[in-house]
């Protein structure tokens, strides 16, 4: 299938072909969703932690004697029971990251690519190129363009001069084709990809 190409300006530049195995898929949810999961599980830091038993400062004496009190059998005033004591199987830091195939994160990425062209967020542009790196003009470009939330994706590399005009623009993103995600193509309003970045995708996913 046939998608027109844009310059920076908004003047048309042609148009390319896309590939109905990237970008003709009927989007699953399901499959997007796992995909997200997987992203966000990753990027916890799992660094989340409680004073158990053993880690609390407190005396150890045992606190009255063992028999005749009519009351429970303690040891310390670091049982669980006792405020100021630890906590019972509380969390520890660990890592939630699970694992998913490759063939399935490749799928996830073409069933996203896929679900923004049916959505019609998707816009193919000519290269994402800047005569100076001023963040002013590329502001005004992007609002005549009517981008609010844009994720844009180059090539193999992004053009220096245009990822410095970018990088105080907070509603856009610009990433090479390697850090192409299901996560940040799903949350951007509208997908930019260069010619450059259309090539790479479709011969890492094929």
């Amino acid at each position: 299938m046939k998608a027109d190409a844009i310059k920076l300006d908004g003047k048309a530049a042609g148009s390319i072909d896309l590939s109905d195995e990237i970008f003709g898929l009927e989007p699953r949810a399901d499959i997007l969703h796992r995909m997200v999961r997987w992203q966000r599980a990753r990027a916890q830091q799992g660094t989340h932690a409680t004073l158990g038993k053993s880690d609390v400062s407190y005396s150890t004496k045992k606190i009255y004697r063992q028999k005749g009190t009519g009351g429970a059998r303690h040891g310390s005033r670091k049982a669980p029971i006792f405020r100021h004591g630890g906590v019972y199987k509380g969390p520890t830091p660990r890592s939630h990251a699970h694992d998913l195939t490759k063939k399935f994160r490749k799928l996830g990425l073409r069933h996203a690519l896929s679900a923004k062209f049916k959505a019609g967020e998707l816009v193919v542009l000519d290269v994402a190129e800047i005569k100076e790196a001023k963040t002013g003009i590329l502001a005004k470009q992007v609002a005549k363009l009517g981008w609010k939330r844009a994720l844009i994706i180059d090539g193999a590399t992004v053009n220096e001069v245009f990822a410095r005009a970018a990088r105080n623009l907070e509603n856009l993103d610009v990433l090479p084709e390697i850090g192409a995600n299901v996560y940040d193509i799903l949350r951007s309003d509208t997908l930019v990809l260069t010619k450059a970045a259309v090539e790479a995708l479709e011969a890492r996913l094929k």
